[in-house]
């Protein structure tokens, strides 16, 4: 009667409310979205969605037929679990690189422990480091990574925004006052980056917004930067989901649009069919909105 990966493309319309925004979580193009959504309608004979101003709705033979849609895409994720269960034996190590800020809050979020409940036989080992790990060169099997997604030898996905923003304490704002505008800046101790991060987008921002600031201190590692933030010696750019979870900093200024980047699933196209990274690809998919929350605030 119709393709059931058709149904993917409606559900994911169905719950981002857009054909662009279920295009980014699908990781396909928008006008893939366009045709799969009228192939499916043209198969069952019905029309299934609306275009207004705002974005796309269900008509209400869709809304009608919305939970048995959804049954059935959880019903193929059941199945394909299963399937490699059977084929495979779901065991060993999936090396997930990440910057080492970001790894507190992956553990507290519980995304671990529920990996490791449904999957007995695999185990995440993680690989921590501020820069980036060649997955190319066998270095890790996954990666959380925040940038441009510009490797051409990876495959992946976006999977959270990120943003960062600028953070002083308390006590150096009960001090030094709050700044109200990127120049007001220049009046005040700013912490920046150097050694692998020299070349970040935070270091390229400050030495082009801020020409000439005072720059008291420097440091080769977010948490170093979040580190002298914290000890009252300065005002820094850092992540929100960071900056935001210390009760020390205060943000004193909004996020930065310069510094909003994307956070990306990506591995190695050669491990993409491995059985235990799939399984852990899709094991992803299903924690976004939770790995949304800890990646971006």
């Amino acid at each position: 009667m119709f393709d059931w990966n058709d149904l993917r493309y409606l559900l994911a319309v169905a719950r981002r409310g857009s054909t662009l925004a279920a295009a980014r979580e699908l990781g396909v193009n928008q006008s893939t979205v366009h045709r799969r959504v009228a192939e499916l309608e043209r198969k069952v004979g019905l029309r299934l969605v609306h275009r207004h101003p705002t974005g796309y709705r269900l008509t209400e033979m869709g809304e009608q037929l919305l939970p048995a849609f959804a049954e059935v895409e959880e019903s193929v994720a059941k199945l394909r679990r299963a399937i490699l269960g059977l084929q495979h034996e779901l065991t060993g190590t999936v090396r997930l690189t990440c910057p080492e800020p970001i790894l507190s809050r992956i553990v507290a979020s519980g995304f671990v422990d529920r990996f490791h409940d449904r999957y007995r036989g695999l185990r995440i080992e993680f690989v921590i480091s501020d820069r980036f790990v060649d997955l190319a060169a066998g270095d890790a099997d996954v990666a959380f990574r925040s940038g441009e997604g510009s490797d051409e030898r990876l495959v992946g996905r976006k999977i959270a925004d990120s943003t960062w923003a600028l953070y002083a304490s308390h006590d150096y704002v009960e001090r030094r006052g709050q700044p109200h505008s990127i120049e007001d800046l220049l009046l005040h101790d700013l912490i920046g980056f150097d050694g692998l991060l020299e070349s970040h987008r935070a270091t390229r921002w400050l030495a082009t917004a801020l020409p000439g600031a005072r720059i008291v201190a420097r440091n080769n590692s977010v948490l170093g930067v979040l580190s002298a933030v914290k000890s009252g010696l300065g005002i820094a750019p850092l992540p929100t989901p960071i900056g935001d979870g210390e009760g020390e900093l205060v943000q004193v200024l909004p996020p930065v649009q310069e510094l909003a980047r994307a956070w990306y699933l990506l591995c190695h196209p050669d491990q993409r069919t491995t059985p235990r990274v799939s399984t852990f690809i899709d094991f992803v998919v299903e924690e976004l909105p939770i790995l949304r929350r800890v990646l971006g605030g």
